[in-house]
């Protein structure tokens, strides 16, 4: 093993975000010289939850080993255990005992599950796609028998029959979008980057979110839509003094609260409602040089009323229709 790589990489993987039990994984592997493997990691999203796979591939020509891409999936169904595993059993007729499969996330297993239709229709079988801690002791979620899906467990269904959606996100020598902007970019949110790099080898700022709203491109990723910084107009800290949260007045809160919004995620903010003091989400919505705001049951709150006084409220009406005729004149998809 190669100890400068495996520092390296250490490096690279502390620099996009992923958990140290991740990266102990990741040495293990290498001390084994296994030349080709996957380490997976999941985490909460606003719905559901977004399973990551890291690719690690060994060089052809030396030692090296080099983490070049990983990819994320937001599925709305049940997390895995800790300690379990998810497995599918499959047996074809006239043979002794199951084969075992084993998968690192559920969207592996049901890919697997389901490319399995057509053999097991053509020589008879079953096949179970099971969670636990191993074959033996595992929950049956899915069943097949001859080719035809007899069973799915109600806590499955809806990630089994409403497919998740997956991007590849490519990096390169730990510079690129981290685990926490990948985890928020798969759930629609947009994310700021400002060391993003033209073709021509230029850097600069932009805010970015996935389009799904178009069909992915060649190599099965979403298309993004980017929003310059400066130049279309979006400054979150202008937007954000428009509006009465109790965390802006702090300068330590509010640089958290903006790092947290860069980043994609949903932050709390403070505001008062009603005479009482409410925690909100506040998310980032460039395309409308604006932010949303949703309760605590993901409702979305009308921005209007947390802005700081009436003028606001009118150059936020101005504001809006000026970034809406913005964004029908623009159509930014590009790849990613």
């Amino acid at each position: 093993m190669n100890l400068n790589n495996l520092e390296n990489l250490k490096e690279e993987m502390s620099n996009l975000g992923f958990k140290a039990a991740l990266i102990e994984q990741m040495e293990e592997k290498m001390k084994a010289n296994v030349p080709e493997f996957n380490l997976y990691d999941s985490a909460e999203a606003t719905v559901g939850r977004v399973d990551m796979t890291l690719s690690f591939k060994q060089s052809g020509k030396s030692d090296y080993y080099y983490l070049n891409k990983f990819e994320v999936n937001h599925q709305k169904g049940p997390k895995i255990p800790d300690g379990e595993k998810v497995m599918v059993l499959t047996q074809l007729e006239g043979t002794d005992g199951f084969k075992m499969e084993s998968f690192g996330n559920i969207a592996e297993a049901i890919a697997f599950f389901d490319s399995q239709k057509e053999a097991l229709s053509q020589q008879k079988g079953f096949s179970h796609l099971v969670i636990g801690k191993d074959e033996n002791h595992g929950v049956k979620m899915v069943s097949m028998e001859d080719g035809k899906v007899n069973f799915i467990d109600k806590e499955i269904s809806q990630t089994y029959r409403n497919p998740s959606i997956n991007q590849t996100i490519y990096v390169e020598r730990g510079k690129g979008f981290s685990a926490e902007q990948a985890v928020n970019l798969i759930q629609g949110r947009a994310v700021y980057r400002d060391d993003m790099v033209s073709q021509a080898g230029h850097q600069y700022k932009a805010w970015i979110k996935l389009d799904f709203d178009v069909a992915k491109d060649k190599y099965g990723n979403f298309m993004v839509n980017q929003y310059t910084d400066p130049a279309y107009g979006f400054d979150l800290s202008r937007v954000l003094d428009k509006f009465e949260f109790k965390e802006l007045a702090d300068p330590a809160k509010r640089e958290l609260l903006e790092s947290s919004i860069r980043n994609g995620n949903r932050a709390t903010v403070t505001v008062e409602k009603d005479g009482k003091a409410v925690k909100l989400q506040l998310e980032a919505i460039p395309r409308y040089s604006q932010i949303n705001l949703y309760n605590k049951d993901g409702k979305t709150e009308k921005r209007e009323q947390f802005l700081k006084s009436a003028d606001l409220k009118q150059e936020y009406v101005e504001s809006r229709n000026k970034a809406q005729n913005k964004n029908r004149q623009q159509g930014q998809g590009i790849g990613l």
